[in-house]
């Protein structure tokens, strides 16, 4: 066969003027449509007499790909791994009104919290795998993706190390007041001061005292294992009630909140754990206690949070996320100034450079896995 061939990124193939959609004739090439057939381009391809049907020819996948919230895997990652499968969009964010709009032709789209249901994808008639950019899939309609026989993808373990090491991050800065030594330094107060060492504010050694951790997955786990290695003793509770796990101390949530010198939530938001850490759970904690929250914002109750600071029932809280993100100015923490006793990153535990690198190479792999290339 010989006829000229012209295509657009958009999918589309003509032939002798007429117009036929590459991907029902499950012709696919790449972004610089080339076909690996033979290493010709597709138009000497067509033209070598070659007659295998266009649904049997091997060759490198055409498809396109839509990231519809890249800016929250951030803009310093190299994404260029994904234009081996074809035509890349990336939008930074996109509102439910654009969504339908932006996967109309999109065989595969990546997400992150863009709710995935009937009013967003339900004009997405090539759609075939939806990739979630984190572990929790709160934000997919599974009952409607599995009616459409789309697949969908999420990611497990890809951050345990960032996570684990920003909770010891957080805790060292409330534990050891750094805020108040830098501010003391920086304020020029230590400049010619009566002693080399201020004593203003006491601090004490992780060695022998009580970490409790709630939510023993694999970021409690590894939290648990720096921990020890400090020399701290471990206990844990489940909320769910899961079945003790083998090496581990677990206690009832009681008990661990009533003894802990540090607590830290590491578990997923379900029905077991939304509004877990209330006032009553504060209450019942050691004045001096440190309390951490790196699992999921709607654990704790903020309002009884910032109460328990306000009337000293805690000694200081760490949190790197929030009941709603970004924060609203409704929030009831906006209103608690001192960072000597509260912390609060913007979700970024899970950020390092290697836990995004890491998620996106899964992704990459997920979508070979899944189209067989």
């Amino acid at each position: 066969i010989s006829f000229t061939i012209s295509c657009s990124t958009s999918g589309i193939c003509r032939t002798n003027g007429i117009l036929k959609d590459i991907r029902k004739q499950r012709i696919y090439i790449t972004s610089t449509f080339m076909v690996n057939f033979y290493k010709l381009s597709l138009s000497q391809k067509l033209s070598t007499g070659n007659n295998l049907p266009c649904s049997e020819q091997k060759g490198d996948y055409y498809m396109k790909l839509v990231f519809l919230d890249a800016k929250t895997i951030g803009d310093d990652l190299d994404l260029s791994q994904f234009d081996q499968f074809g035509e890349v969009v990336k939008y930074s964010f996109s509102t439910p009104e654009e969504v339908p709009g932006r996967v109309l032709d999109a065989d595969v789209i990546i997400v992150n919290k863009i709710l995935i249901n009937e009013a967003s994808i339900g004009t997405a008639k090539n759609l075939k795998l939806v990739c979630v950019t984190a572990t929790g899939t709160n934000n997919l309609d599974k009952e409607y993706l599995d009616k459409r026989g789309i697949a969908w993808r999420n990611v497990a373990g890809y951050s345990t190390e960032s996570v684990a090491q920003h909770t010891f991050a957080m805790l060292f800065y409330l534990l050891e007041h750094l805020r108040y030594y830098d501010d003391y330094v920086k304020n020029d107060h230590y400049t010619n001061d009566t002693i080399f060492t201020h004593f203003e504010k006491t601090f004490y050694e992780l060695k022998g005292k009580t970490w409790g951790i709630i939510g023993l997955g694999n970021i409690g786990r590894r939290v648990a294992s720096i921990a020890n290695a400090f020399g701290a003793n471990v206990i844990y509770s489940s909320p769910s009630g899961a079945a003790p796990q083998e090496g581990f101390h677990q206690v009832s949530l009681d008990l661990l909140l009533e003894t802990a010198d540090i607590v830290s939530v590491h578990a997923p938001l379900n029905k077991y754990t939304e509004n877990l850490i209330d006032f009553s759970a504060f209450r019942k904690m050691k004045k001096s206690a440190i309390f951490l929250n790196l699992g999921r914002g709607p654990i704790v109750v903020e309002k009884d949070l910032k109460r328990a600071l306000e009337t000293d029932e805690i000694r200081a809280a760490g949190l790197d996320v929030l009941s709603e993100e970004p924060m609203c100015t409704d929030n009831p923490l906006r209103g608690f100034s001192d960072s000597n006793r509260l912390l609060i990153t913007p979700h970024i535990a899970w950020a390092s450079i290697e836990a995004r690198t890491k998620l996106m190479n899964i992704i990459a792999e997920q979508i070979k896995e899944f189209f067989s290339l």
